[in-house]
């Protein structure tokens, strides 16, 4: 191998004073932060183009040759976001629609109460519902599809961009359309070759029945309302030509003999992560604070703001680059909607689609995610104002999955959303769950009557209210996202930042835990602790106790804070006392009647053998207690396998993401591998699998297929497992690389837990060489094939190996 070195806790306090003892204690930093939409300082403007050639941008994009139909938009329309602003384009060319949401434009409120059933309600007036803001229209008369040639439009992933391009009269006439996230707008530009010019309308409207409002001399409209919750929102457009005439005409905008038009659009609401506020700054006028952006964009060319908005995207995109393979000729001739049919029908590896796909995770990623708020079950992308579920953040693996693939696809920064988004909660999930966890409706109320900490329902909102049941072990599963983003970064101080978020999540834990007494296969028995009432999500029995799902995850919380407050230097006696309760816990065993790993403390399967959910294999992925090596019992490997196998092959998208990561973690490459085939099939009369622009779609029965968002980022977190992973102090590489990517790869920019960024190339199914840098870490072993070497860095350092066998 050649080596290159280039404790004290209060029990009931009001809601009132812990609040204030949150924002003193530095419980939550976000408390009292910036509201999501707000002014921000100039951007910086780039001083040469950062456009990217035509060819180097042609490895990164998707293209159609069809535009989207107004009625599909959620399966053809095509995403764009600068991390709060996201908006489905169809690039009619008569008729480009753009339907905007905004991260933070939600109904409901803080929703604490309990109906008589032990659930939260869970409407869209009570608990609340993400909603869109705006429709944009800008109708073209003449320029209607059956009259145009040449017809294509494209998503650059690299750039955030979106184009669309036809032929009419001889002429060619273009449009892009781009989220920026430095003038905090969305702009349309369009422009042509040769001498032809754009008539027609601009239209735009709130889709709540606002009352829009006009302004000739600043050639604009714009609108502004609340919600009967209080929120405020508003939003702005405008438009300009070099050459033309652009006015406004009652409340839209004319534009006549235009050479070219710009149109720029933005809008927002006075959310603010602020518990104490009640998520509200008053004093924000969001109609007023849209008008302020688009002009002062519109002060700008659009060559200006398109140059501004790339600087700031592409820097972030690549960081993560992938090459799984070089597809035929004949394949690069298809346009992406005909790649995956023929994908799935002449079941051919394509792996620059492949490749293309999991980067257009990312490119989601960067799009939804760089805001106050995380990304739910659609990210901020909606085709009407009744999302399934609300579009909220279902804490039973969907919030947790849309954030597993941020670290490891080099996109680290964008997991803060999520991480702002818990600590400006804290305060409310701790006052509802120490107000009403333990109401007698509370099936799962803690039989012991004492209380301590924090948890969440199964769905939560922006206003710190749940939905649904509560879900006593959210709360680990959050925090295990939420330490897992410290072994990536090992950010000390982001750690302290969750530091409150940990311990209350132990604390409720240690006034939860019952004893109870089981007996081995010998006949010998013993004490352990386990978890009070519970259900397995999201079936099985309501009440049963010591379920897999919430032992594996506070064994992991416990462990985790054992950590945290080691690396912190805090709270040693009290992280002495948790270790031994961490001692005491009951670990799953192998049912002797199935010979799968138990679900629940019962030989017997009590639920269904293919469910969706894999909640009886979170030690194995996202947690990793379960492995395939000589730390983990052979017994357990084998029942977590068969169950594995037992759940099959063919299911939701998100699941079938689930599942190809848990077979990563078990090293089988083809399975793996043909899960995310599984996730790629294109969807037909809203059956699973992808729709024409790649979102996932879920066959709800009946023809109905609906968007739901974390199987674009869990299928992609798998094939990353696929080609690398990682533990503090372990790597290996190419752990389950299919047949179908051996022969020659590479991929740089991957996460690597221990605080490190790894690239790779391999050929022939063998590592050739791997190059290591420390973002924080120190001491990690590599491991390839039979090669395994030990390395030490220091924060910043690399080291390069080569000739890996």
């Amino acid at each position: 191998m050649d080596t290159q070195h280039t404790e004290s806790r209060d029990n009931h306090p009001s809601r009132r004073g812990f609040l204030a003892l949150a924002a003193t204690a530095g419980a939550a930093a976000a408390l009292g932060g910036l509201p999501a939409f707000t002014a921000s300082a100039a951007p910086q403007r780039p001083t040469t183009s950062p456009l990217l050639s035509t060819a180097a941008a042609a490895k990164n994009q998707l293209w159609w040759q069809a535009p989207g139909s107004s009625n599909s938009m959620i399966q053809q329309g095509l995403p764009v976001g600068n991390g709060r602003l996201g908006a489905l384009a169809s690039n009619d060319p008569s008729s480009e629609l753009l339907m905007i949401t905004d991260a933070t434009l939600w109904t409901g409120g803080l929703n604490d109460t309990l109906q008589s059933d032990g659930q939260f309600p869970y409407g869209r007036d009570d608990f609340g519902s993400l909603t869109l803001l705006a429709n944009l229209t800008v109708d073209i008369p003449g320029h209607d599809l059956g009259s145009v040639n040449n017809y294509r439009r494209s998503l650059d992933l690299a750039q955030g961009l979106v184009s669309a391009s036809y032929d009419l009269s001889g002429i060619t006439y273009q449009r892009q359309i781009f989220a920026s996230r430095p003038d905090d707008v969305i702009v349309l530009y369009f422009s042509q070759q040769g001498s032809g010019t754009y008539t027609g309308t601009v239209s735009f409207a709130g889709t709540h029945g606002e009352s829009t409002t006009a302004n000739s001399a600043g050639c604009y409209t714009s609108f502004g309302a609340s919600f009967a919750n209080g929120l405020k929102y508003g939003a702005a457009v405008t438009a300009y030509s070099n050459a033309g005439t652009v006015a406004v005409n009652g409340t839209s905008i004319s534009f006549s003999g235009c050479k070219d038009l710009t149109v720029v659009v933005s809008g927002g609401t006075n959310y603010a992560p602020d518990a104490a506020a009640e998520f509200r700054d008053p004093s924000l006028d969001p109609e007023r604070l849209a008008r302020t952006k688009v002009l002062d964009a519109a002060g700008h060319s659009a060559s200006t703001l398109l140059h501004t908005h790339v600087a700031d995207f592409r820097p972030v995109f690549e960081q993560l680059d992938i090459n799984l393979g070089t597809s035929s000729a004949a394949q690069r001739k298809l346009d992406t909607w005909q790649r995956v049919q023929a994908r799935y029908r002449d079941n051919v590896p394509d792996p620059e689609l492949e490749a293309a796909y999991l980067q257009f995770g990312r490119y989601l990623m960067i799009s939804g995610s760089r805001g106050i708020l995380p990304m739910g079950l659609q990210g901020p992308w909606l085709d009407g104002n009744d999302p399934d579920w609300m579009g909220d953040y279902h804490t039973d693996i969907n919030i947790q999955m849309n954030y597993w693939m941020a670290d490891r696809a080099g996109l680290s920064d964008c997991f803060d959303a999520f991480t702002d988004y818990c600590l400006a909660q804290l305060p409310s999930w701790t006052d509802v769950t120490q107000r009403l966890f333990n109401s007698p409706t509370n099936r799962y109320r803690n039989s012991s009557g004492g209380i301590a900490g924090w948890t969440v329902a199964i769905s939560t909102n922006p206003y710190g209210g749940g939905g649904w049941w509560w879900h006593p072990a959210g709360n680990a599963s959050i925090c295990q996202n939420l330490f897992e983003h410290y072994e990536y970064t090992q950010d000390r101080a982001y750690l302290a930042k969750i530091y409150p978020l940990i311990k209350g999540a132990v604390e409720f834990w240690e006034s939860r835990l019952i004893t109870t007494t089981v007996t081995d296969a010998s006949g010998a028995s013993r004490e352990v602790l386990i978890a009070d009432s519970d259900w397995s999500p999201e079936q099985g029995p309501l009440d049963a106790k010591g379920i897999t799902y919430a032992q594996e995850l506070v064994w992991n919380l416990f462990g985790n804070y054992h950590t945290a407050a080691q690396v912190l230097g805090k709270d040693t006696s009290y992280s002495a006392t948790i270790d031994g309760l961490r001692q005491r816990l009951y670990l799953p065993v192998v049912s002797p009647k199935t010979g799968w790993l138990e679900e629940w403390m019962s030989p017997d399967n009590l639920g269904e053998t293919t469910h969706r959910h894999l909640s009886p294999l979170i030690g194995l992925f996202p947690g990793d207690r379960i492995r395939p090596d000589d730390s983990t019992p052979k017994d357990i490997l084998a029942g977590a396998t068969a169950l594995l196998t037992a759940r099959g092959m063919n299911s939701f998208g998100w699941s079938n993401a689930w599942r190809s990561l848990c077979w990563a973690r078990l090293k089988n490459a083809e399975k793996a591998y043909q899960l995310v085939v599984n996730n790629l099939k294109p969807s037909v009369n809203g059956s699973n699998g992808s729709a024409p622009n790649l979102f996932d779609i879920m066959d709800m029965g009946q023809g109905r297929g609906i968007f739901q968002i974390d199987a674009n980022f869990g299928t992609p977190s798998a094939m990353i497992e696929m080609l690398v992973y990682s533990r503090p102090g372990h790597v290996e590489l190419l752990p389950a690389l299919p047949a179908e990517w051996a022969a020659s790869g590479s991929v740089s920019g991957v996460g690597v837990r221990g605080g490190f960024v790894a690239d790779l190339s391999w050929k022939n199914g063998k590592v050739t060489q791997v190059t290591l840098k420390s973002v924080g870490g120190r001491d990690t072993t590599v491991l390839a094939g039979s090669t395994s070497r030990k390395i030490s860095l220091k924060p910043g350092g690399s080291v390069t190996l080569g000739n890996l066998g």
